[in-house]
């Protein structure tokens, strides 16, 4: 792992909180090189613990422990303080192209480091649409959940036959308090980015076996 010039933007975490969740990002940048400029600029007030770059160098920007400036006004369960309690990875994607093999499996032995070191289930590895729904689309329709799922570094609805109101299932998920259709969007963004139109019975099913399964404050989540 590379350490890049260290951000000045961050800060200590507030009322000592600790990292329990993993929001994942794309730059939305034309190259890795713009977006570690811009991680860096003290006058752009934004920050992240890793890049990792499409060939699959990762640079460390914040130290875990600190409190980077990269997931803004969210909400994820009850944590409304979504910087304070999360690591921020930022992968180098301008946001409509495919993330390539390197910079993917670069991801999976990160992810598997920090979520060891801080003990963070794979339920709480979670895109910036998930925490901001009404503001945010990344990492976006093109990032592959299913093979971050597949290796336990995040999760996938299974088979399912049972429905249960959607906003009820996707609040239990943890998509916070916004509206019905900001909140489809979202869920649909990471776990069906191909349906359109108004919910249907598979959004439904989807959401409550993701629900059962994986609650977001079952286990008594930091507020």
């Amino acid at each position: 792992m590379a350490q890049a010039s260290a951000s000045p933007n961050y800060g200590p975490r507030r009322d000592g909180a600790r990292p329990s969740l993993i929001i994942l990002h794309y730059t939305g940048m034309p190259s890795c090189a713009e977006a570690l400029a811009r991680l860096c600029d003290p006058a752009a007030e934004v920050s992240a613990h890793y890049l990792i770059g499409e060939a699959g160098a990762v640079a460390s920007l914040v130290p875990e422990t600190a409190r980077a400036w990269h997931a803004g006004v969210g909400q994820w369960g009850r944590i409304t303080d979504v910087n304070s309690h999360s690591i921020g990875i930022e992968l180098a994607n301008p946001g409509d192209a495919p993330f390539p093999e390197p910079q993917m499996a670069a991801l999976e032995r990160l992810l598997g480091d920090v979520m060891a070191r801080w003990a963070i289930g794979p339920q709480r590895v979670i895109g910036h649409s998930d925490v901001a729904p009404a503001r945010k689309r990344d990492p976006g329709p093109r990032f592959d959940w299913w093979r971050l799922a597949r290796a336990g570094l995040s999760v996938w609805p299974e088979k399912a036959d049972e429905e249960a109101p959607l906003p009820a299932s996707l609040r239990r998920i943890g998509y916070g308090q916004a509206e019905p259709e900001v909140m489809l969007a979202a869920f649909r963004l990471r776990f069906r980015p191909w349906a359109a139109g108004p919910e249907d019975a598979a959004d439904r099913r989807i959401a409550a076996d993701l629900a059962r399964r994986f609650p977001v404050d079952g286990g008594g989540a930091e507020a």
